[in-house]
């Protein structure tokens, strides 16, 4: 350390010359994972992210809606939601799935998920969605400004409708955002009409969410980001993390030939993440929703932006794949095969929505890692000062990627935040 008086200038270089020393691993080469590295490369840290499949692979990060949706704070765990859940599982067209062989499995994700299902738990979930979703665009934006974008997000908004069938529902999820000052805008059927006319008319209402983006190809976007991150000076190792131990107090990850020690680590890899934190001996209730898309290629002119049909909980983004229709919830975790009567579902579901369709293509199935609380976990293991939490964004991982790693980075860099962390704390869980 130097008695020097430092100018504001001189300071930031004197702390990035200070971290460059600092090692940071991370594991996982999603939104998460790439948005982790590049705030940490802003903070001047020296990273290393490891994956077991290449950046933008068939996962997560691949295969989502494409939405930045900062208003999306209302999640599952309402009172109402309790009460639909039967009719949604008896459903064929519904938003909710079981795989059978999986229910024993998440029964105490479910206890868990019935006490969070509250007023009051459903507020604390929505206000502290809120803090962070209000910051996700300019989170996103900081890394947009060092890449070109080609046009891949367009700035059309993002448009909800509904039928009168589940109209409380909807009614709350307006009073809730409301009471949190989040800006949207109540839409007529024929103001509906007149954003996107092709939508056969079976809707009653809906809201437009005017400042929502969409990604044209989420994919695409992420490979920009991980380029960037690579000439920053990143390093990508593929490599299958299979566990966690410690050099003194120094975290290093084991791979099936090699050991690596950092001084700093942050477990990004969604719903994979928990065979790690088991390991850690810390009980994080994460189980996955498994979600499922397909194209119909050539499609895209019919919307103009992402329409999610809130009573099936599904939407059609148009993407430079064509239409991609995507959604339903499915508990059925890692390792049971895809539900054909889930691909089915979106299929009709889309002719619902727009008539005559061509013949679908590329059948997707990927994770959403979920906690019952429908909260994410940012922020220190509760074991281990040395290692850093970012996963469990559930539906909102795309969105939230940038806004997660920026949080990080400033734990990491031990700076101050006017920001409330305590809810994303693992520490909640007991």
């Amino acid at each position: 350390h130097t008695n020097l008086p430092l100018e504001k200038n001189s300071l930031r270089n004197y702390i990035e010359i200070v971290n460059k020393k600092l090692k940071i691993g991370i594991i996982g080469a999603g939104i998460q994972g790439i948005s982790n590295g590049l705030f940490l490369q802003k903070k001047g840290f020296d990273v290393t992210i490891f994956d077991k499949e290449e950046p933008g692979s068939p996962v997560a990060s691949y295969g989502n809606a494409g939405h930045f949706s900062p208003y999306a704070c209302v999640l599952m765990n309402r009172p109402d939601v309790l009460a639909d859940v039967p009719a949604m599982l008896l459903s064929s067209t519904g938003p909710l799935a079981l795989k059978w062989n999986y229910v024993p499995k998440m029964i105490p994700w479910f206890l868990q998920f019935i006490r969070n299902c509250t007023t009051n738990r459903m507020m604390h979930t929505a206000k502290n969605m809120h803090q962070i979703l209000d910051l996700a665009l300019p989170a996103y934006d900081e890394l947009f400004d060092e890449i070109d974008l080609e046009g891949l997000v367009e700035k059309k908004g993002i448009l909800y409708i509904w039928n009168d069938q589940n109209l409380k529902s909807r009614e709350l999820e307006i009073r809730v955002r409301n009471e949190l000052g989040v800006d949207q805008q109540v839409v007529t059927p024929k103001e509906i009409h007149d954003l996107e006319p092709n939508i056969k008319p079976f809707y009653h209402g809906g809201v437009y969410y005017q400042y929502g983006r969409h990604a044209r190809n989420p994919k695409r976007i992420l490979l920009k980001l991980f380029d960037l991150f690579l000439k920053k000076g990143g390093k990508f190792l593929k490599m299958n993390v299979q566990d966690i131990n410690f050099d003194e107090d120094k975290p290093a990850i084991k791979t099936e030939t090699q050991r690596f020690i950092f001084d700093k680590l942050v477990i990004a890899c969604g719903a994979f993440s928990k065979r790690l934190t088991d390991n850690l001996d810390e009980k994080i209730p994460l189980d996955t929703e498994r979600g499922y898309h397909v194209h119909f290629k050539g499609c895209d002119h019919l919307l103009n932006r992402p329409v999610i049909f809130s009573n099936r909980g599904f939407g059609i983004t148009p993407m430079e794949q064509g239409l991609r229709v995507v959604g339903t919830v499915e508990f059925g975790g890692l390792e049971n095969p895809p539900s054909k009567g889930r691909v089915k579902n979106l299929i009709n579901n889309a002719k619902y929505m727009l008539g005559d369709l061509p013949e679908h293509e590329d059948e997707w199935m990927g994770f959403r890692p979920s906690l019952p609380d429908f909260l994410p976990v940012i922020g220190p293991s509760k074991n281990h000062k040395n290692i850093f939490y970012s996963f469990g964004h559930h539906h909102l991982g795309w969105t939230l990627g940038p806004i997660s790693g920026k949080i990080i980075s400033g734990m990491i860099a031990e700076e101050n935040t006017n920001l409330n962390l305590e809810p994303y704390s693992s520490k909640r869980f007991g």
